[in-house]
């Protein structure tokens, strides 16, 4: 009996639900969950792009000028901010799975009252309580993709699920493109219906794991782990019992405070930086290649055939990740993407604007999808949704700042050069922020 005991006690060792992940193998339920999760970052880049692309149509029937466009295009934006906030506590009050459903549904509803907006104000407060609901998909999608996936793929899966941004992109340009002359609200409303994807998170994607066990539903987690594995980890699982680090769940302050401050400042530098130097200049492409001379069929062509390139970005960085780590790659993705932004800037004839917008989607692009999954692993499962609502809204401070700046400096004739350097400086500083983050490629997530 004493035998029994001790062979019982030492089976059931106390360790960490990421050491269960360490040898997991890749199964059809990561492709399961990761392809529902793959199409939340596609709606997510949709929804952002939507407003851009009808704003010529939005603007000619409400008689908008440019300063008027360009805080509409950030009305999300803003809403986003305390969107992240609020929704970074409850992603780790009541879960990655039921977070994402409510965000789906509230962001559904909302953007589909914005099309039928009667006035200016109606559809620009439409537009930022759209941004209030999308940010719990924005905030739980790549820290909820994460912990679920192996530990040897969770990089270049993660990098791969950063990939739905160009297929957004061009979705967006599509839809824009065939409801064009039946106006914007065709345009909004028919984008809206994605907001019925909530139908797809809660059928085919399980709850995080790391959260399940952080709430003390230790055999719920467990149950998780063992249909992620399609059952070959039995005996591993449970033999063994979860530890959950200790740290206050959900809280704002934690990720201020002694080993986190600063990954946090870091972070938060990168998230304002990054955003603006690649949002700044998306809000206003098809203005800025006006001023090079390209009609609006032709800057719409520009930027989908340019949208291609941002494709081998990631599975390039991905690739690359994974054999050298994220801060090496990131920064070298985000060094080349500031060579190019202000290469694009000095162009002169449009094949040279081609040549060095390629350069910029590929590597601007390659650079997200690292980012994205180097900034849910610098923090513990507790605070993981906190932190990454912190980022998100350094980026959606951004977001809705930078349209509005550009739009301003367009407005009294600020020339191509000049704004594009502008906004490519940005990109100089993500850079140099970069290189003083800790390598976190190989770790197991806690």
């Amino acid at each position: 009996m004493r035998a029994e005991s001790g062979v019982e006690v030492l089976q059931k060792r106390s360790v960490p639900v990421g050491a269960l992940f360490e040898n997991m193998p890749v199964t059809s339920q990561h492709w399961q969950a990761g392809l529902v999760l793959f199409f939340s970052f596609v709606i997510e880049s949709w929804e952002m792009m939507i407003v851009i692309l009808a704003s010529a149509s939005i603007g000619g029937e409400f008689q908008l000028d440019g300063t008027q466009i360009g805080s509409l295009i950030g009305s999300i934006y803003l809403g986003m901010i305390p969107g992240c906030l609020l929704w970074g506590k409850l992603v780790d009050k009541i879960g990655r799975k039921q977070s994402m459903i409510f965000s789906f549904g509230l962001y559904g509803i909302i953007s589909l009252i914005s099309a039928f907006s009667l006035t200016y104000e109606m559809l620009w407060w439409t537009r930022f309580l759209s941004g209030v609901a999308l940010s719990g998909v924005l905030v739980a999608t790549f820290p909820y993709f994460e912990e679920l996936l192996p530990m040897k793929v969770r990089g270049k899966a993660a990098v791969y699920l950063a990939s739905g941004w160009p297929v957004g992109y061009l979705l967006a340009i599509g839809t824009t493109y065939l409801f064009m002359e039946l106006g914007w609200r065709w345009i909004i409303g028919v984008s809206s219906l994605t907001g019925l994807w909530f139908l797809a998170i809660a059928a085919f994607v399980p709850e995080s794991p790391y959260w399940l066990a952080g709430k003390g539903r230790h055999s719920e987690a467990k149950e998780v782990i063992d249909k992620l594995s399609k059952g070959t980890m039995q005996r591993e699982i449970n033999s063994v019992e979860l530890a959950v680090e200790n740290v206050k769940t959900g809280s704002f302050l934690e990720i201020f405070r002694g080993q986190f401050r600063r990954s946090t400042i870091l972070q938060l530098l990168i998230n304002f930086s990054f955003s603006w130097g690649y949002w700044g200049l998306s809000s206003w492409m098809p203005a800025l290649l006006a001023k090079k001379g390209l009609s609006a069929p032709e800057g719409m062509g520009f930027m989908a055939i340019s949208a291609l390139f941002m494709f081998p970005g990631y599975m390039v960085s991905s690739y690359l990740t994974g054999k050298y780590g994220r801060k090496k790659v990131m920064a070298l993705f985000v060094f080349f993407a500031a060579v190019s932004g202000f290469g694009f800037a000095n162009a002169n004839t449009l094949q040279e604007m081609y040549i060095w917008n390629f350069a910029l989607s590929f590597f601007s692009l390659g650079a997200w999808g690292v980012w994205d999954t180097w900034m849910a692993e610098l923090y513990p499962t507790e605070v993981r949704g906190v932190s990454y609502s912190v980022g998100m809204t350094g980026q959606r401070v951004a977001n809705a700042i930078a349209p509005s700046v550009i739009g301003a400096m367009l407005a009294i004739n600020s020339s191509f050069l000049t704004t594009v350097s502008f906004i490519s400086a940005f990109l100089v500083v993500t850079f140099v922020a970069s290189l003083f983050l800790k390598e976190t490629e190989g770790e197991i997530l806690h």
